[in-house]
């Protein structure tokens, strides 16, 4: 089965065939923060705008990259949720009307299910059961995965989702969009001895986050270096804040996975979305899967934001189960993962 996948969320127009049997065939994608680096975060009608004017040519130039053509396909399959409603709107309805000229079914794919599954697209795939970390600028989740659909919400954000945190503790900084990877590049040059940010909600049970407070921490800290040391802020205290700040976030991410898998039992843990581009979260969950026996498993980096790829791989599995929407089709802003339907089978 041949699959057309389309995702535009929030700020990134992604195409994207997945062919069953061999594989990604071509993916495109259409970023537009400089559209919305001069307002500091993304302007939901000017994302809608621009999914207008970039998704049928990006569809175009797809199927050039592949050399093939509408003729060949079987599906398609565009995120009908969680996200903005207007960029939602525009990939639902350029998938379902593409779907209905070119004679093939169409499915809505939730976003996060699409992460989910977005390591499923690398030549090393996990065996399920696995458990996922799925962090983001929207969700910070644990979810224990038996199967494509068999979803078991252990842990989420109470308050701030962890990309959020860093989004918001970047602006804090003075550092332009999108902030949370410039605020790990600014870590980097950062004293790890000099501050130390709390690890929010790992001094008791359970396994849901909140990274709200950080923030706050971190614009105290602001503050006081403020008051001792003069404006503008010297860049090495900005750096030793952001490394700080990245250090108790990672830490916190670490210990709830490390929590989750001796919970379970299982021993293969998943990181997608955003966040899981992070190299000091790759490598502090690396090492920690490592000391409890298991596996750590990430999508390629280009595959960690959003991605028509994860959309295409996650439309085939649920068409290729016999699942299709029909003519009609809706969007959900708000879609708890735990509403979809569980498949018999995966391939």
């Amino acid at each position: 089965m041949r699959i057309l996948g389309i995702e535009t969320s929030c700020d990134e127009t992604g195409v994207a065939i997945y062919d069953h049997d061999q594989g990604l065939l071509a993916e495109a994608l259409h970023s537009q923060i400089a559209i919305h680096q001069e307002y500091g975060g993304v302007v939901p009608e000017l994302a809608s705008r621009d999914h207008v004017r970039k998704l049928l040519p990006l569809i175009r130039q797809l199927f050039a990259d592949a050399d093939i053509g509408p003729e060949s396909l079987d599906g398609v399959a565009f995120t009908t949720g969680p996200g903005l409603v207007g960029a939602l709107m525009v990939g639902a309805s350029v998938g379902r009307s593409l779907a209905w000229a070119w004679g093939v079914p169409a499915i809505g794919v939730h976003h996060m299910e699409g992460h989910l599954l977005a390591p499923m697209l690398e030549a090393e795939p996990p065996e399920f059961p696995f458990i996922a970390m799925l962090v983001s600028g929207g969700h910070t989740q644990l979810v224990e995965v038996q199967g494509v659909g068999h979803y078991h919400l252990m842990g989420d954000s109470l308050d701030d989702a962890a990309g959020e945190a860093f989004d918001k503790t970047a602006k804090l900084l003075d550092l332009p969009y999108p902030g949370g990877p410039e605020l790990s590049r600014l870590a980097t040059q950062g004293n790890p001895e000099r501050y130390r940010f709390p690890r929010p909600m790992t001094d008791r049970p359970g396994l849901d986050f909140s990274f709200s407070g950080l923030k706050t921490f971190a614009l105290n800290t602001l503050q006081d270096a403020a008051k001792t040391e003069g404006e503008p802020i010297p860049e090495q205290t900005r750096a030793d804040i952001a490394r700080a700040f990245e250090e108790a976030v990672v830490d916190t991410l670490m210990i709830k996975c490390r929590r989750a898998v001796r919970e379970t039992g299982i021993k293969r843990l998943i990181m997608a979305g955003g966040v899981s581009a992070n190299q000091r979260l790759r490598e502090r969950i690396g090492e920690m899967m490592a000391k409890e026996g298991g596996a750590a498993y990430y999508p390629r980096l280009k595959f960690c934001t959003d991605n028509g790829a994860m959309i295409a791989y996650a439309g085939c599995q649920r068409l290729m189960a016999g699942e299709n929407d029909g003519l009609s089709f809706s969007v959900t802003p708000r879609w708890p993962m735990e509403e979809l339907s569980g498949l018999s089978q995966a391939g």
